[in-house]
């Protein structure tokens, strides 16, 4: 039987693929540049709201199996991977 939050953050995994796959056939189709740039510009949105939701859901299943301290590090490492994501 699968772990409900495993199967959450893999069906958002799963969506975040198809979305990809469907920003590349939209690009083709349209096969302007500034219209696959503007494509393009909605997956660099989504990739990190995907990215967070995924993480926090993973957390959220291990809160009890982690300490305080370990929570911690678990937190920085994130805020250090949107740091260097958003950082220009």
């Amino acid at each position: 039987m699968l772990n409900k939050i495993v199967l959450t953050m893999a069906s958002l995994r799963l969506f975040s693929g198809t979305l990809e796959i469907a920003a590349a056939l939209i690009m083709l189709r349209f096969n302007q540049i500034e219209k696959a740039l503007l494509v393009n510009t909605g997956l660099a949105l989504a990739g990190p709201l995907i990215l967070l939701s995924t993480t926090t859901i993973g957390l959220v299943g291990i809160a009890e199996k982690l300490s305080f301290g370990k929570m911690l590090w678990v937190v920085a490492g994130v805020s250090c991977i949107f740091i260097g994501i958003l950082k220009k």
